[in-house]
């Protein structure tokens, strides 16, 4: 068996939700570490 890992990018889940999307997918969860968190710019900030 070879581990890999990999990196997401996602919007708007939780790393529980993660983790029970890929268990359901038959991907077994070894770890999962936020690395980096940050927010969406609104119409004001992005100016």
């Amino acid at each position: 068996m070879t581990n890999v890992n990999y990196i997401l990018k996602v919007k708007d889940a939780k790393i529980t939700d993660i983790q029970k999307a890929l268990l359901q997918a038959g991907i077994k969860v070894r770890s999962i570490q936020e690395v980096h968190k940050e927010e969406e710019k609104t119409g004001e900030e992005a100016k």
